[in-house]
């Protein structure tokens, strides 16, 4: 099943120095615990896994940061959800193929909030963006005369 829910618990958006030089961005994202939820939807009534993460984006040398935590509710049948919250007491580890839409639901999320926040800040963004860089036209070479005939008896 799909992710249900998703929510933010914790933004921090700070600026602490001017930039100057190069200016060193690190994005980190990691899941911090892993609960059991009981959640409803409509009348239906079932269990769901929730993800508490954090994600980060750090503005090295001591420029800045952007912190979000928050829960991710993950909902699947009750024995792979009491499945996932046992495997992560016995050693903080997930299948694959809960962690992939897990971390990119996380990773959508916050990076739209992460580059909003640092405008606001002045800070630049955190994920790299589409850049236009234009060509100069191509100069148009000469037609050359056999090819100019065929093409007017073509006409």
């Amino acid at each position: 099943m799909p992710i249900v829910g998703f929510g933010l618990t914790k933004i921090i958006a700070e600026k602490n120095a001017a930039i100057k030089g190069k200016v060193d961005i690190r994005n980190n994202v990691g899941v911090k615990d892993v609960r059991l939820a009981d959640i409803s939807l409509g009348k239906d009534k079932g269990n769901a896994a929730k993800f508490i993460f954090e994600f980060t984006s750090t503005y090295e040398p001591g420029i800045g940061r952007i912190l979000f935590e928050g829960e991710v509710l993950f909902m699947d049948d009750p024995g792979k959800i009491k499945e996932l919250q046992e495997s992560w007491k016995k050693d903080s580890k997930l299948p694959q193929d809960v962690m992939a839409p897990v971390l990119n639901s996380i990773l959508n999320k916050c990076n739209v909030q992460a580059l909003i926040l640092s405008q606001d800040i002045n800070l630049p963004p955190p994920i790299p963006l589409p850049k236009v860089q234009m060509s100069r036209p191509a100069a148009a070479s000469p037609v050359p005369a056999k090819e100019e005939k065929k093409e007017q008896k073509k006409k």
